[in-house]
């Protein structure tokens, strides 16, 4: 069996202009051809905020999901819409895509990943990635002011990207994806263990996004003295389900590796938080519907997790 390969020239695909989309959309415009499918098509132009503060107008093609009918087939689409959106943009845009058409997945939790995996005839990619980006509240993707100060997204902090598929039979595709990436100046690798990666990203997210959201504070409020005893039973839980899905602990444990990533995400709004903010739905059945699934597959009692799943805003 031949690998999949992309093609050369042909231009990528990105799938959802939020923070994330937009990010990856303005990095890789530098180097490569993109085009940007939103909800609504708007100026040819990402105005980008990177982590030193400085502003840039990154030209970049932008288009309509609906609309978008380009005379060539993409070398990638890389599905960056929430989790809840993914399934829907890619059926809206399916029948315009040569079925052997690689995908790559952005989506924070565990729920569309093996989903599409299954579902979608070409290859299907993973990344897990610790790239931190917002929109700010004002920003407007109608907005035809090229001179208008508001980015539309904000770098807030630089990360990597890790890539692998999860039956790991496109490493050579994953690589490739990667090197595109790196060479659009953004860390990103290959990995083997995308599996892993993104359940140890689900336990990240799974104790900052929800408890963030519930109680509408910043991250680093999940180090105090309040949030300690619900905090610690969460990954206590969480410990139990990765044990079962045979997924092995980061060197330093779970409670270290977590709460590092709490502390150096102190001033962070988790996504969750921003959705509730702006009267979005959330993430909540992505990152938490797969512990709860997991947990009756194990026959585990895990009432931290099922409490906080209630507790959470759909």
């Amino acid at each position: 069996m031949t690998a999949p390969t992309m093609a050369t020239n042909a231009p990528w695909l990105i799938v959802g202009a939020g923070a994330l989309g937009q990010l990856f959309a303005a990095s890789l415009a530098q180097r490569q051809r993109v085009v940007l499918l939103g909800r609504r098509p708007t100026r040819h132009v990402i105005r980008l905020r990177k982590p030193d503060g400085t502003d840039h107008q990154i030209p970049a093609r932008r288009e309509s999901l609906e609309q978008w009918s380009g005379p060539e087939s993409p070398a990638l689409v890389i599905l960056a819409t929430k989790s809840h959106h993914g399934k829907t943009a890619l059926d809206a845009l399916a029948s315009r895509l040569p079925p052997q058409t690689p995908l790559l997945l952005l989506q924070n939790g565990f729920l569309l990943q093996p989903r599409l995996t299954e579902q979608w005839s070409g290859p299907v990619l993973c990344a897990s990635t610790t790239e931190a980006a917002y929109r700010p509240a004002t920003a407007s993707g109608m907005d035809l002011d090229p001179d208008s100060p508001t980015p539309d997204v904000i770098h807030a902090a630089a990360g990597e990207t890790w890539i692998g598929d999860l039956a790991d039979r496109h490493v050579t595709l994953a690589t490739r994806v990667a090197e595109c990436l790196a060479d659009a100046g953004m860390k990103a690798a290959a990995c083997q263990d995308i599996r892993h990666r993104l359940w140890r990203k689900l336990a990240i997210n799974a104790v900052i996004n929800p408890l963030t959201a519930i109680h509408r504070v910043r991250n680093g409020e999940l180090a105090s003295r309040a949030f300690r005893p619900r905090v610690a039973a969460l990954i206590a839980e969480i410990a139990h389900i990765m044990q079962a899905e045979d997924v092995p602990p980061p060197a330093q444990g779970w409670d270290v590796f977590i709460g590092d990533v709490i502390q150096a995400t102190a001033n962070n709004r988790s996504s969750m938080l921003q959705d509730v903010l702006a009267n979005r739905p959330t993430e909540r059945d992505a990152i938490l519907g797969p512990l709860e699934e997991a947990a009756r597959h194990h026959g585990l009692h895990l009432p931290a997790i099922a409490d906080l799943y209630r507790q959470t805003p759909p």
